[in-house]
C-alpha cells in the first residue's frame, strides 16, 4: 500500500508582499492589450519606486518598461489616426450633405 503525499503547502506570504506581477512575454512581443500594458508599467514603477530591486532587476524592468511605454504609444497614435478618419468621413459626409441639399 503506498501513502500519497499531501500536496505541497504554498509558502506563506507577509500581508505586505504582493504576488509576483506579470512580465511580458518572454519572446519580447507586445502584450495583448494598451490596458495590461499600462497596469504593468504601473508595476514597475511601483517595483522601482520600492527601492528594492537590484540592480540587474531595475536594469530589466527599465527594458521591460520602455518597451511597454512604446507599445502604447503605438495603440495610442492608432487610436488618434482612427478617430481622426472617422472626423474626416464625417467632414465629406457632411459636405457631400450640403452640396447635394
Amino acid at each position: 500500500m503506498s501513502a500519497s503525499k499531501p500536496p505541497a503547502a504554498e509558502p506563506h506570504r507577509s500581508a505586505s508582499e504582493e504576488p509576483a506581477p506579470q512580465r511580458a512575454a518572454p519572446d519580447g512581443s507586445d502584450p495583448q492589450t494598451y490596458e495590461a500594458a499600462a497596469a504593468r508599467i504601473d508595476e514597475i514603477i511601483r517595483r522601482l519606486d520600492s527601492g528594492e530591486a537590484s540592480l540587474n532587476e531595475t536594469l530589466e524592468l527599465v527594458g521591460e518598461g520602455k518597451t511597454l511605454i512604446e507599445f502604447c504609444a503605438r495603440e495610442l497614435s492608432a487610436v488618434g489616426d482612427a478617430l481622426q478618419e472617422l472626423r474626416l468621413d464625417e467632414l465629406v459626409s457632411r459636405l457631400e450633405e450640403e452640396t447635394s441639399a
